[in-house]
């Protein structure tokens, strides 16, 4: 007997979500902070950390954690917050909850693969819905879409990835007011962007927000967090794995949210080189920058395989969309000095 002749078919025909090895790299392919954490704090973190009970199980929905994300995160009174491990953990429970039979799910294409990758495991519908060439939202084409196939649940990735583009709040409001399904509006880039929807969640019925403190600079802890509320919450805690929050994360993240200063000015520092490398980028011949409010740059080039190739060929790492999206990578905005040896590699693979 075979895995072929047992798996179900639309996972047969699936490619796993792709991490390739980043040893020695200049690592510009994920999207995370390239900053450490200062040494004094990496220290009083080991403490903390070795303090940590490891021979017992985490608290499943551990009150002091997700008091601490309701105080440090502003969440607003009334709403409840469900924890996960990162976003996609979340991503999944979300669907497994919504995905009845025949049940549909929309999203603006192209966006973050887990979205179709989780509707494939749940044996759940997806709709994509193109974005423009220029990656912005046609709001009336996809409420028009909504209409149409009367989605359990959309999501939005506020600002977008891989594209970077963040939506007018105008338009999401508009596909929010639209759906009778439940709208999930990603915001995995929020530090960067700015912007966010969690102050509006009163506002809606159908609405959560979605965040992960990866991008913040703990992508290492694997921690999520979604707010929404408290009905749609007591529905969603039901598909939570058990323990899904490691006694580590917990207590990494405990500590880090009462030192949140440091990560905003890391935030900060990111903003400041995002807005230095893409006016480097848009200096590049034959280099196509579009905007972004996240830590990265989607861009196209003459020949994306090419340029992929000739970058990893000098130790620097970025993502490669084609032929998804046609002859384009996206990079990650990463220290003024790993920006600097990007632009010249990139300079030297586009001749």
């Amino acid at each position: 007997m075979k895995p072929e002749d047992l798996v179900r078919p639309e996972i047969l025909a699936l490619k796993a979500y792709p991490v390739p090895s980043s040893d020695g790299m200049v690592k510009l392919d994920a999207m995370e902070n390239p900053y450490t954490l200062p040494e004094a704090l990496r220290r009083e973190l080991a403490a903390a950390l070795a303090r940590v009970d490891v021979n017992r199980y985490p608290t499943p929905s551990p009150q002091k954690l997700r008091a601490a994300i309701v105080r440090r995160m502003s969440v607003p009174a009334g709403m409840e917050v469900l924890l996960g491990n990162g976003s996609d953990e979340l991503i999944q429970m979300l669907i497994t909850a919504l995905a009845r039979p025949g049940a549909a799910m929309m999203y603006p294409s192209p966006t973050f693969v887990m979205y179709s990758m989780g509707a494939t495991f749940s044996g759940m519908r997806a709709v994509p819905v193109p974005l423009r060439d220029d990656f912005s939202l046609d709001a009336d084409a996809f409420i028009a879409r909504v209409q149409a196939e009367k989605p359990a649940l959309v999501f939005l990735a506020y600002p977008n990835n891989p594209t970077g583009v963040l939506y007018p709040e105008a338009d999401v409001v508009k596909i929010i007011r639209a759906c009778n399904g439940l709208v999930v509006v990603d915001e995995a880039y929020h530090v960067f962007a700015r912007k966010s929807f969690l102050p509006r969640l009163a506002e809606f019925e159908n609405l959560v927000v979605i965040r992960t403190v990866s991008k913040l600079g703990l992508a290492g802890i694997r921690l999520g967090y979604l707010v929404g509320r408290p009905e749609w919450v007591a529905q969603l805690d039901k598909v939570r794995p058990p323990y899904n929050v490691s006694v580590l994360t917990q207590a990494a993240a405990l500590f880090m949210l009462e030192r949140l200063e440091v990560l905003e000015e890391q935030a900060a520092r990111i903003r400041a080189d995002r807005a230095k490398l893409g006016d480097a980028l848009k200096g590049l011949q034959g280099v196509t920058v579009f905007p972004s409010e996240a830590n990265f740059f989607l861009i196209r080039v003459p020949d994306a395989d090419r340029a992929y190739q000739a970058l990893k060929q000098q130790d620097v790492l970025v993502r490669n969309l084609n032929p998804g999206i046609r002859n384009c990578l996206r990079v990650t905005v990463g220290t003024p000095d790993e920006n600097r040896i990007l632009l010249n590699a990139l300079r030297e693979a586009l001749q």
